[in-house]
Formats: structure tokens, C-alpha cells, sequence
């Protein structure tokens, strides 16, 4: 006898990842809560989120998206990102974003009303930036957008039955004077970048840790039936500003935020960690998830994901004719996708790419 001797298989290599055939690997062992049909999903977070969104709602589940903007049609509806996520804030790609959104649309933010102008003379909200394809005319057009935009974010965080939060990045740049943070550098889209007023930051795992944990009591005080659901984007990092290679400022970042999220999960019972991460990044699958630049999930990887979470967290109450219906909606993508590009995700880091030589 020894301390492993009559543990289950998923606890040893062998029996639950070499042993198991690759479409078939699921690394979730005890969901802490199942979502049923008519529970409303929010979601938010980097790029990668928007493929967990687009799928809850090609499955059936009820997508919460209080910012839908029906009234308008459907191009430009598009067009101006919504329905993106439940309301128009854009890529949230850290917690210190998260939990700014959160103060300022309960009114505790002290979050500096700023515009960035674009070259050809139209404004952008900082804290959205692409979130108006167009821009906006005037610095007066951005404040009332973004006091419409607030009144949704209440909504979702209020009304919400389960939030699906997916961690992307430590780096971030912020505003000198008061510590507000966007999700891109100054002068990126818009805006003109200067070290008097504005800087570099790259959490670190208690600062990360500590937003993550200040967040989710202050989103219990105004949903106390809420549940959270947190994931971590597999995506690397498009470009990093500290002096290292990309690859290890990847390593770091995804390292830091996976901690952040496991220790929320194991001190809050009503939160739970989904391993997204693992199916996509795992050694087990040789790579075969990303697409030809290494870095873009293709939508074999985001099937399997999606699979795993319908598999994990669906309700008992939904019938096994309802569970075969959702396989073969999430499954409709054959191995014939592998290395293909997914075009349409919005992602505010793109932009990096486009200004740099």
C-alpha cells in the first residue's frame, strides 16, 4: 500500500491522457454547478471568450446580451460589435479592467473621462477602443455613449445567472494619475502615447489574485444568486513590451493568471474553474488546435472545448435527445478545419500588429 495505490484514473497520466484518444480527453472532474437552457450566460474577456459566447448561443443556451442593439439591422449591427459579448465593452483582458468596469458602472469608479483622437479627426472611447467602427464626432458623442453603455453593464452583472469570465493578459498600460487601465497603448488606435501621462504595467500573481478576489465579493453584494465560471485564454500574447522574447512574456502571463483563477475557485464555492486552457495548450493533441502562425485557436480546438464544457456543465433536466442535438451542432467542424483561420473574432490587439515594423 502507498498513498497513490486507490486513486481514480484521472489522477494519473496514463489512464486518463495516454490512454485516452485526443477527441475524446476531458480534463473536468467535479463541476461545482450544471447550467440549464434557460439560465442567463453573460460573458466577457479577451479574444478567445468570443468563441465561448458564439457557441452557447449556436447551442441553445440562453446568451445574455442586455447591449443587443436589435432595432438596428443586422449589417450594421455587426458592424458597430454588437453582441460581441453581452454588452459593448469590448476585449477585458485583465482583471484590473474587469473590476474598473464593474466600479464605474456602480458609480464607485474613479476612472478619468477620457477621449482619444483619432488622425482623421474622430474620438474614440480609450477604455473600448474599436468598440465604434466610425469613431465618434465629438468628445460630448463618446461621454453619452458611454453612459448608455453603463446602464447595460448594470444590467448583465445584476441580472445574470452565470459569468463566464475568460482571464487574457497581465500586461496592460495605464493613466499615470489615476491608475485607470486600457486595453491598448495610447497612440495604438488613437490618441498620442506620452511617459508623462501614461505607463506600463505588468500585474503580478498577488496583484492579479487580489483584483480577481475584490471583483468577485463586490459582484456577490449585487447578484448574491450568481455563479462564475472562469477561463483562461490559450491565445499568446500578439506582441509583450517587456525586454524578453514573446514566448516567455507568454509563459509568464498565462502562468500568473492560471493561479489567480485556480485560487478563486478553491475559496469561492460558488466559483469554478473551466480548462479550456489545457484542452487547447495540452501536450496530449501535438498542436494540432492552434492554426499555421501558431497562435490563433483553428475551430477544431474550439469544438473539443465546447464539447467538454456541454459534456461538464449542461443540466441533468435537459434529455439525451437535447444533449445529441448540442454534440452535433457543437461537432459540425470535421478535422478538415484543422490550420484554418477563424476571421471574424474581434480582437483590439490586432492593432498592435498593424503599427509595428
Amino acid at each position: 500500500m502507498n498513498p497513490y495505490s486507490n486513486l481514480p484514473p484521472h489522477q494519473f497520466w496514463r489512464r486518463s491522457v495516454e490512454n485516452v484518444e485526443r477527441h475524446a480527453f476531458n480534463p473536468v472532474v467535479s463541476p461545482k454547478f450544471s447550467l440549464s437552457e434557460t439560465d442567463k450566460v453573460a460573458t466577457a474577456g479577451s479574444c478567445f471568450a468570443q468563441h465561448i459566447s458564439r457557441k452557447l448561443g449556436e447551442i441553445g443556451f440562453n446568451y445574455f446580451v442586455p447591449e443587443h442593439g436589435n432595432e438596428l439591422a443586422e449589417d450594421e449591427r455587426k458592424a458597430r460589435n454588437y453582441g460581441v459579448f453581452s454588452a459593448r465593452f469590448g476585449n477585458i483582458y485583465t482583471v484590473r479592467q474587469l473590476i474598473q468596469l464593474f466600479d464605474e458602472a456602480f458609480g464607485d469608479g474613479a476612472r478619468p473621462d477620457l477621449s482619444w483622437q483619432r488622425r482623421d479627426g474622430r474620438f474614440v472611447d480609450p477604455y473600448r477602443p474599436n468598440i465604434e467602427p466610425e469613431g465618434f464626432l465629438s468628445l460630448d458623442d463618446v461621454s453619452e455613449a458611454r453612459h448608455v453603455h453603463l446602464r447595460y453593464v448594470r444590467e448583465m452583472f445584476t441580472q445574470a445567472d452565470v459569468f463566464i469570465f475568460t482571464l487574457g493578459l497581465t500586461e496592460s498600460w495605464c493613466h499615470k494619475d489615476s491608475g485607470a487601465v486600457f486595453p491598448l497603448a495610447p497612440g495604438v488606435v488613437a490618441g498620442e502615447f506620452s511617459e508623462e501621462f501614461y505607463g506600463f504595467i505588468n500585474f503580478n500573481v498577488s496583484e492579479v489574485t487580489n483584483d480577481l478576489h475584490l471583483f468577485l465579493d463586490r459582484l456577490k453584494e449585487v447578484n448574491p444568486s450568481i455563479k462564475v465560471l472562469l477561463t483562461v485564454s490559450p491565445v499568446p500574447l500578439i506582441a509583450t513590451y517587456e525586454p524578453k522574447h514573446v514566448l516567455v512574456s507568454t509563459t509568464y502571463s498565462k502562468s500568473v493568471l492560471r493561479v489567480a483563477a485556480e485560487d478563486a475557485s478553491r475559496q469561492f464555492s460558488w466559483v469554478d474553474y473551466f480548462p479550456s486552457y489545457e484542452i487547447i495548450t495540452g501536450s496530449y493533441n501535438f498542436g494540432m488546435y492552434y492554426c499555421e502562425d501558431a497562435r490563433e485557436v483553428n475551430p477544431l480546438g474550439v469544438s473539443h472545448a465546447m464539447r467538454t464544457f456541454v459534456n461538464s456543465y449542461i443540466s441533468k433536466d435537459i434529455d439525451e435527445t437535447g444533449n445529441k442535438n448540442m454534440a452535433s451542432r457543437i461537432d459540425g467542424n470535421g478535422p478538415s478545419v484543422f490550420g484554418k483561420k477563424t476571421t471574424d473574432i474581434i480582437c483590439d490587439e490586432e492593432q498592435i500588429n498593424q503599427v509595428s515594423v
